[in-house]
C-alpha cells in the first residue's frame, strides 16, 4: 500500500462552535499525520472549483451562503487508507443518522438549515482528494 492523502475540510458551523481542536485530535488520534492546516476565508471562486460538480444543481446557492458564512479549516491528512478512514471517522452525512463515535454522530445535529451543517467534509476517493488539495492548497 501507498500513503494516501485526503483533503478534511472543518465547516463555518465547526469553526463557530469551536471545534476545530476536537476534530483535530480525532484525525491525529486515528493515527493520520497533518501535513498542512490552515485557517481560510472561502470565495465564491474558490467554491465554484471545488464543488464544480454540483454549481447547476438547485441546492448550490444554499451550499455557498453556507460556506461562506465563516472562517474554514483547510487540512491535509496523510495515511494508509486516509479517504476511507476519514470518510468513516466523520460518519453518515446526515448528523440524524450518523453513528455515535463518529466526529457527525457526537458533535453535529439537524438544526433545521438548509443545507445541513454537518462539521466536516472529507475527500470521496483519491483522485477527488488530489483535485480538492490543488484547489485548497495550490502550493502542495
Amino acid at each position: 500500500m501507498s500513503t494516501e492523502r485526503t483533503l478534511v475540510l472543518i465547516k463555518p458551523d465547526g469553526v463557530r462552535r469551536g471545534l476545530v481542536g476536537e476534530v483535530v485530535r480525532r484525525v491525529e488520534a486515528k493515527g493520520y499525520t497533518l501535513a498542512a492546516l490552515r485557517l481560510v476565508r472561502a470565495t465564491p471562486d474558490l467554491l465554484a472549483a471545488h464543488y464544480a460538480e454540483h454549481t447547476a444543481k438547485p441546492f448550490y446557492p444554499a451550499l455557498v451562503g453556507y460556506m461562506l458564512s465563516g472562517p474554514v479549516v483547510a487540512l491535509i491528512a496523510e495515511g494508509e487508507r486516509v479517504v476511507e478512514g476519514f470518510r468513516s471517522l466523520a460518519g453518515a452525512t446526515d448528523p440524524t443518522t450518523a453513528a455515535p463515535g463518529t466526529i457527525r454522530g457526537d458533535l453535529a445535529r439537524d438544526w433545521g438549515s438548509n443545507p445541513i451543517q454537518n462539521i466536516v467534509h472529507g475527500s470521496d476517493s483519491p483522485a477527488s482528494a488530489e483535485r480538492e488539495i490543488a484547489i485548497w492548497f495550490p502550493e502542495a
